[in-house]
């Protein structure tokens, strides 16, 4: 079973969620709306791995010509969203294991050593917004909204990093996560059972509050590692969505 459609063709969804009205022209450029717009389309799967898409049926949508077009495929491509083959067309890349696995390293290692950071000195404006955090996340699991909930489980470990004056760091990991971001985006979207995710993200402001750097660290291994075994469960379910 490949994953539920968002709309009844492409064509709808781009007409749909590509609205130049909505864009603002004086924050973004006809290049940057493109980019942003076709990222997040890609990042939440509405674009799903594998799909074909032209400068042309992209130029048509925003109404702008197809060298802003041409300037944000170049652009995922070296991000990875995109592959390009000559003669052939564009596609929304295959979700790459191997690039998953090395994002979910990376991140482990990071968010170990920041959740211990964590738990000698959090700045109490940090917290409150974790605990905020963890509210929303309760209201998202009672109405599930897998692109909310997604986004908050991001806000919750950036804020980590935000309270331990790394947000470089953070900044860094988001080049690398492509591929991961969508295989949790995939996973969220396929399985609303979000309760373990979320009394992980308790336990862990529990440790910090406790300033217990051992269960911290614990908990967020055991955390990142959900990514590992969601993984295969995926390729069997959605094939064609990976390489």
């Amino acid at each position: 079973m490949e994953f539920p459609p968002r709309s009844s063709s492409k064509a709808e969804l781009l007409s749909s969620l590509i609205n130049p009205s909505s864009l603002n022209k004086q924050t973004f450029s006809s290049r940057e709306a493109v980019y942003t717009t076709l990222k997040q389309l890609i990042l939440s799967l509405k674009l799903p791995p594998g799909t074909a898409i032209s400068e042309k049926e992209i130029s048509l949508e925003f109404n702008v010509s197809r060298t802003p077009v041409r300037e944000s495929f170049v652009r995922l491509a070296q991000e990875g969203l995109l592959e390009v083959y000559p003669q052939r067309g564009t596609y929304v890349s295959l979700i790459q294991v191997d690039l998953v696995e090395e994002a979910r390293f990376m991140r482990e290692q990071l968010e170990r050593a920041v959740i211990r950071l964590a738990c000698v000195q959090f700045p109490d404006e940090h917290m409150k917004i974790l605990e905020q955090n963890l509210a929303q996340q309760q209201e998202c699991i009672l109405e599930p909204d897998d692109e909310r909930m997604f986004g908050l489980d991001e806000e919750f470990h950036s804020t980590l990093f935000a309270g331990c004056n790394k947000k470089n760091t953070w900044s860094v990991i988001q080049h690398m996560n492509v591929h991961l971001n969508r295989s949790r985006m995939l996973r969220l979207s396929s399985d609303h059972h979000w309760d373990h995710l979320l009394e992980q993200h308790r336990s862990m402001v529990q440790a910090i509050q406790q300033h217990n750097a051992q269960t911290a660290e614990h908990i967020m291994q055991e955390h990142l590692h959900l990514t590992v075994t969601d993984l295969a469960v995926l390729r069997d379910t959605y094939p064609s969505y990976f390489q």
